[in-house]
């Protein structure tokens, strides 16, 4: 993490847009994406907010179900490339059927404390955040931010889900898995197992409100990334039917900076199958093909209500290292502190 630089804030104009962003828009969203990154070492859009941010854009989609919030500073002769115009961004993903509409949200780090954050917000309350029957609104913060957590009061809007990360850096120390003779582990073969993982992955996930609603888009887009790996894809097989995987990922150093980092990425049984003590000997099995890899740590996402899978990873060695906090309206039904 590099210490964040502070500057007079730019004269700034927010726009709002809606559908597909252009190439030239996302670009800059990931640019500023990782400025953040580098500086919080936490990402501020999740996972599936790039991918959809990604598929709208290569599909020129204008019913794309994407709102977006652009800061744009005003150009001068020190910026001429425009990316760096963008000092912040507020990204609503909205959601299909009964899923929520959920927000994130970045601010440039040398331009913070200067009400962008605020500006942003303002613009999508009065726009797609503002209340609507029968439409759920969720926003989430990647990481522990002040600034944050004070918008989300001045909006009324209170913490309703925490999602803990947590680091292993003893490896050696975790022990060799152990399944029953008639189950066998394998790597996953692409142009082969995607319609069963994403069978099994929806029967494992039918009530996470994010991992059992991926579709074959989705698992397209990660197979398409530069980190997808299928020799890390790890599939628990009985008798030629799946019975769970873990899914692992490697997160790639930096020159003079970070070193790599092993990622329990996703860890999953289908209902007939729990009970037989598959999570944990899969967990061991992506944890030992991760070591094999050279890692030193190795991290993982888990929700802090799942009492039994923290105790699990506790055991193991892993600690809690940062933590994302859903937001959810006061007034919205349902929404119950977290």
């Amino acid at each position: 993490m590099r210490p964040q630089e502070t500057q007079t804030a730019p004269e700034t104009t927010v726009e709002l847009c809606g559908g597909a962003p252009t190439a030239d828009q996302v670009d800059a969203l990931v640019e500023l994406a990782r400025a953040a990154e580098e500086a919080d070492a936490n990402p501020p859009f999740s996972e599936q907010t790039l991918v959809e941010l990604h598929q709208a854009a290569d599909s020129g989609d204008p019913q794309a179900p994407l709102r977006i919030a652009y800061a744009w500073a005003a150009p001068d002769e020190h910026r001429t490339d425009h990316q760096h115009l963008l000092t912040g961004a507020g990204v609503v993903v909205l959601g299909a059927e009964d899923a929520p509409d959920v927000l994130e949200l970045v601010v440039r780090p040398n331009c913070r404390q200067h009400g962008i954050g605020g500006q942003l917000t303002a613009a999508l309350a009065d726009d797609v955040l503002a209340p609507q029957p029968g439409r759920v609104q969720r926003a989430w913060a990647h990481g522990e931010h002040d600034a944050a957590a004070r918008l989300a009061t001045r909006y009324g809007w209170a913490p309703v889900r925490e999602l803990w990360r947590m680091r292993l850096t003893s490896l050696d120390e975790v022990p060799s898995p152990r399944l029953p003779e008639s189950v066998t582990i394998r790597a996953f073969e692409p142009g082969r197992d995607e319609e069963d993982w994403l069978r099994a992955n929806a029967a494992a996930f039918a009530t996470h409100p994010e991992q059992g609603r991926l579709t074959r888009a989705d698992l397209d887009a990660r197979m398409a990334e530069d980190w997808f790996d299928p020799s890390g894809f790890l599939l628990a097989e009985e008798d030629g039917q799946l019975l769970g995987f873990h899914w692992t990922k490697v997160h790639p150093g930096e020159d003079g900076g970070a070193e790599p980092l092993g990622e329990v990425y996703v860890v999953g049984v289908v209902p007939d199958a729990q009970g037989r003590g598959l999570g944990y000997s899969l967990t061991l099995a992506g944890i030992e093909h991760l070591r094999s890899q050279g890692l030193g740590a190795i991290m993982l996402y888990v929700d802090a209500d799942n009492t039994a899978a923290v105790e699990l990873y506790r055991k193991l060695g892993f600690t809690r290292w940062d933590v994302d906090t859903m937001y959810a309206p006061v007034t919205e039904p349902g929404a119950e502190p977290a």
